[in-house]
């Protein structure tokens, strides 16, 4: 009993010691943190998490399973604002009420976006005759894809009448933007995502009112509309018809990829790009030198602005009795709005405009135009009317870029603001340090910079880049410099001359001068792509991963303080053990049945079909981590009439079932059964993934380890939303269509195109 209280006696006073050891040391970091957030409110940098919380609630409407009722997102946000008003004396609840309203503002204007836009979706693939006017033209090497505001559809699955559809002709067009045409066209509900978590189309077609895609069949006729075209579908057609007039000259001049990538860089045209180009760009790290993008803005603005200034300038009345810089400022927002107007008002130049002109709205307001805070506003912005946009690639490249490339500005100015100000004196090691800041000082000018900015850009979109598209360019230090160079003195400067001269016929020299930097692009961009490791595969992450690698780079740049910057580091390392585990998949079947991807006995994923949808067959290798080509992964694959069968890794068939025959030979064989096809109630493999199951569950994968078998579904079990809903049975209304209703879109890549690069 003794020895036993002596233990007790022990191990009390042993936590006691702990206590007393961590007690001081807690206090002084919670102090620390306290001083932080006091030196925080002080820069006013809280206000930018408020973006990050309606931010958030966008994300967690788009999680959300069942379509929310509008009136009730209004009720939550207006209650949470009541409450935010009530607490605004006790600083803790304000901000918790307040920072709950901003999610409930962003979840409310994501509902409100959605209940915008809502237009009729096609049930199935069919084919229908159509009338409409023709919207936006992309003409390519061999034919055009085009964008058709339906005005009568006849003939189409459910009566149904899209409000817009995005169609391709094989032959050159004979049409043009603002046309009223008829034509006879096969068309498919937009694609939803090929893999759990992955690119789900069908979401982005249903905010752009797209209600089908697809082929135009026969010859497409123009004939006199009905009514008059609305005034602003005939001024965005004269705009699209004056883009394909330039494009085609800039392709035609300079002729092969060089030329569709001068016409890309000019008018934002891609369609004339081929394959192998588009392939050679993104492996350098440069593919976004064929977008308009932020930076291509930025310069216009900056060209209109610094112009304009030293024109009024050369005024000694104007530049000492008037605010030229403010007209300067005001003239380069009329000239940024119309170069997005002239290069197609794409979502993503659309975002890149909202940045520039807060940034010019802050130069008439006299306030500092370049700041983290000018940033927020255009998030606010995009998250306001486009809360969607969030979710791709565009966005969170763009803005993780321009909030790292402004954080490393701020982190510059107040390093040298402390370093200039710090006293130095006469000893060894005052000469010493000043030897230190001189050195550092010179880094941060020139090259140096410019150097420091990128990796920080660069660092910060790499989880962004890693998720969306599972892959990495180790030497995006080096094409990130060079696609600066060449936009800004080569792309920029030819695009604004050429498009003023191309009327009168005088712009074959500036092509011509084109021609030159984008030969060098090109040339520097095949020794890059050919450099060892030039591309990095990065397998799918597990779902939560980018969340906290997203919060990890919103802690870096946000935050000023050190202390409060440091949080990062945990955020990083738990999304890198996210992204280091993610799931994978051993079988992979989208939601349409008619093809598969699995893990064959080399360790390769195997697709299996015979026309495997080419999109969806990338997704699933990108996903992988695999680098080869679709039609390099049929190995191991034995294809008839009937279907196609395949040998998992661990020795089971499985079998992929395209007619009614083939169901009683490959069921009493085989593992697993894929089929788009109703599957017969005694099919007696274990496992059988037909079109009432995919209609419930969407794409399908698939996790095999032994006996066990995990799986993972697109949809969530009770999932019903505008551009994905329940299937027909759940919602009681039975009507299955018939097997031949069920057609491959394999030959119409555009099902699941994106539609923001």
């Amino acid at each position: 009993m003794r020895e036993a209280s002596r233990v007790a006696e022990g191990e009390r006073r042993g936590g006691g010691a702990v206590a007393l050891w961590l007690a001081p040391r807690a206090h002084r970091i919670g102090e620390a943190l306290r001083a932080a957030l006091a030196e925080e409110a002080a820069l006013r940098r809280p206000f930018l998490w408020l973006v990050v919380a309606a931010g958030a609630g966008v994300v967690l409407y788009f999680t959300a399973e069942r379509e929310p009722p509008l009136p009730l997102c209004f009720a939550v946000l207006g209650a949470a604002a009541a409450f935010a008003f009530i607490a605004r004396r006790h600083a803790r609840a304000r901000a918790l009420f307040v920072a709950l309203a901003f999610v409930a503002a962003g979840f409310t204007s994501a509902a409100w976006r959605t209940a915008r836009v809502a237009a009729p979706i096609i049930p199935r693939v069919g084919i229908g005759e159509l009338t409409g006017f023709v919207e936006e033209l992309d003409p390519r090497r061999s034919g055009a894809r085009f964008i058709l505001r339906v005005a009568s559809a006849e003939g189409l699955p459910g009566e149904v009448a899209p409000a817009r559809v995005r169609l391709t002709t094989r032959g050159d067009p004979s049409f043009s933007a603002g046309d009223f045409v008829a034509l006879k066209a096969r068309l498919m509900p937009p694609a939803r995502a090929a893999l759990p978590g992955g690119y789900d189309f069908a979401r982005d077609a249903y905010f752009a009112r797209l209600g089908g895609v697809g082929n135009a069949l026969g010859r497409i006729e123009v004939m006199p509309p009905p009514d008059p075209a609305p005034i602003s579908l005939r001024f965005f057609a004269a705009i699209d018809r004056a883009r394909n007039a330039l494009a085609l000259r800039v392709y035609r001049t300079i002729d092969g990829d060089a030329g569709a990538i001068a016409a890309a860089m000019v008018t934002g045209k891609r369609d004339f790009l081929s394959g192998n180009a588009k392939d050679l760009i993104r492996r350098a790290g440069i593919f976004h030198i064929i977008t308009i993008s932020g930076m291509q803005m930025t310069l216009v603005a900056g060209i209109f602005f610094v112009g304009f200034r030293r024109l009024l300038a050369m005024s000694q009345t104007l530049a000492l009795n008037y605010p030229i810089k403010k007209w300067a400022a005001g003239l380069a927002i009329l000239g940024a709005i119309l170069y997005d107007i002239a290069t197609g008002s794409r979502v993503g130049t659309e975002r890149a405009l909202v940045m520039t002109l807060i940034m010019l709205v802050a130069v008439l307001f006299d306030r500092a135009s370049l700041s983290m805070r000018n940033l927020a506003l255009a998030a606010f912005f995009i998250i306001a009317f486009e809360p969607e946009a969030l979710l791709g690639a565009s966005f969170q490249l763009s803005f993780a870029a321009v909030a790292a490339l402004i954080a490393v500005y701020e982190w510059r100015g107040d390093y040298l603001g402390r370093s200039r100000a710090r006293p130095v004196g006469p000893s060894m090691r005052g000469r010493l340090a000043e030897l230190r800041e001189a050195l550092v000082e010179r880094l941060l000018h020139g090259p140096g910079a410019a150097l420091l900015a990128t990796l920080c850009a660069t660092s910060a979109t790499a989880s962004f880049m890693a998720n969306d598209f599972h892959e990495l360019s180790p030497y995006v230090l080096v094409g990130n410099p060079l696609t600066l160079a060449i936009i800004e003195f080569f792309a920029v400067p030819c695009a604004l001359i050429g498009a003023v001269l191309y009327p009168f016929g005088l712009d074959g020299f500036v092509w011509r001068y084109l021609k030159i930097g984008i030969d060098l692009v090109i040339y520097l961009a095949g020794l890059i792509a050919s450099a060892p490791g030039a591309s990095l595969h990065v397998k799918a992450f597990a779902p939560w991963a980018i969340v906290f690698l997203a919060l990890a780079v919103l802690s870096a740049v946000l935050w000023r303080t050190w202390s409060l910057r440091a949080t990062a580091i945990p955020l990083a390392l738990v999304g890198l053990l996210g992204a280091k585990n993610g799931t994978g998949f051993d079988l992979a079947v989208p939601p349409a049945g008619d093809s598969a991807a699995f893990r064959s006995a080399s360790g390769e994923i195997a697709l299996l079909g015979k026309r495997p949808s080419v999109f969806a067959s990338e997704q699933w290798l990108r996903a992988d981590a695999d680098s080869r080509a679709a039609a390099d992964a049929g190995a191991g694959v034995a294809c008839d009439d009937l279907g196609c069968v395949g040998r998992l890794f661990d020795g089971r068939i499985v079998a992929l079932v395209n007619e009614r025959g083939a169901f009683l030979e490959d069921c009493a064989r085989a593992a697993i059964i894929v089929t788009p096809l109703h599957a017969p109630e005694g099919c007696a493999a274990p496992i059988v993934i037909d079109r009432r199951k995919l209609a419930e569950a969407g794409a399908i994968s698939l996790r095999l380890k032994g006996e066990k078998i995990e799986w993972t579904r697109a949809r969530g079990v009770d999932e019903d939303r505008p551009w994905s809903q329940a299937p027909q049975e759940r919602r009681g209304r039975i009507t299955t269509p018939e097997a031949s209703e069920i057609e491959s879109d394999n030959d119409d890549a555009q099902a699941a195109e994106p539609l923001d690069d």
